[in-house]
């Protein structure tokens, strides 16, 4: 049993029982769940003093500043931006999303995000927003979509390592739109993301950065034809996440980028044809 069931099972026997928790979860309506816990963080909020806030600001890692110093970030974004094409639309999206927008699309625990009491959740990767702007605007009308952003984001689970942090920049891209046959959305809209990706990572005063490649559908092996990048079939993150192909970007050997295709906009739709490409740089890696 892990430790997260063995603290539910505690919690609720604190709370009168499991059946709270159905209550909870299922009687009640989105607003009347909303409306509850309102109360309760209002009543808690009340109990608390200046120096419990300040004490809670020093020992939870999701609230305090960021330890990349502002100057190198802004420089980072600054250069990063300086490459966005015309072809993308940049867009500036809310810190948070829609309750699930993270575990409902893809497969993200929901445990990894922070969920609100307002049925929505703290921003934990812009490009789940951008797929949702992205299929917005497919139902609306037809043709291709480029969308792309800067975000700051927080991850609830824990990292180590250096470069790991519990909230960070990425500049994130999202294309979308129908499949035409023989892979040629993939093939068109992979070039172009390595493509602003690579320039990216160039302008932030990297000189070559490295693309690795996982063919995750052999079907998909001919589609980085003609383009700069080793193939990484050892790769074992992001399977079952990605679909016929994902890639990492690296920079000075520090993997600073992440991407490939999802069936998001295809489920998000319920259209089987819709496609959609997904990948982002670590802002605070470059920097």
């Amino acid at each position: 049993m892990g430790d997260d069931s063995m603290a539910l099972r505690r919690v609720l026997r604190q709370a009168g029982g499991p059946e709270i928790l159905d209550v909870l979860a299922e009687r009640l309506s989105g607003a009347d769940l909303t409306t509850l816990l309102l109360e309760v963080m209002r009543v808690r909020a009340r109990a608390l003093a200046p120096a419990d806030v300040l004490r809670r600001y020093t020992s939870d890692r999701f609230v305090g500043p960021s330890v990349v110093p502002f100057e190198r970030l802004r420089r980072a974004e600054d250069a990063v931006l300086s490459v966005v094409p015309a072809a993308f639309e940049l867009v500036t999206l809310s810190p948070v999303a829609p309750l699930g927008a993270h575990s409902a699309p893809a497969t993200v625990d929901q445990n990894k995000v922070i969920s609100t009491i307002r049925n929505t959740e703290v921003a934990a990767d812009p490009t789940n927003a951008l797929a949702l702007e992205a299929a917005v605007r497919r139902r609306d009308s037809a043709g291709p979509v480029r969308l792309a952003a800067l975000q700051r984001v927080v991850r609830a689970q824990h990292f180590a390592g250096a470069g790991a942090y519990p909230h960070f920049g990425l500049f994130a891209l999202v294309s979308a739109d129908r499949d035409t046959g023989n892979l040629a959305f993939e093939r068109r809209h992979l070039a172009e993301h390595l493509r602003l990706l690579t320039d990216a990572v160039r302008a932030c005063g990297i000189a070559e950065p490295e693309v690795r490649v996982t063919v995750l559908d052999p079907r998909f092996a001919h589609v980085t034809a003609g383009l700069d990048a080793t193939d990484d079939p050892g790769r074992e993150s992001g399977r079952g996440y990605y679909s016929g192909l994902c890639f990492k970007i690296y920079a000075d050997g520090v993997e600073v980028g992440d991407g490939g295709f999802v069936d998001w906009t295809a489920r998000l739709l319920g259209n089987r044809k819709e496609r959609l490409l997904i990948s982002a740089l670590g802002v605070d890696r470059l920097s």
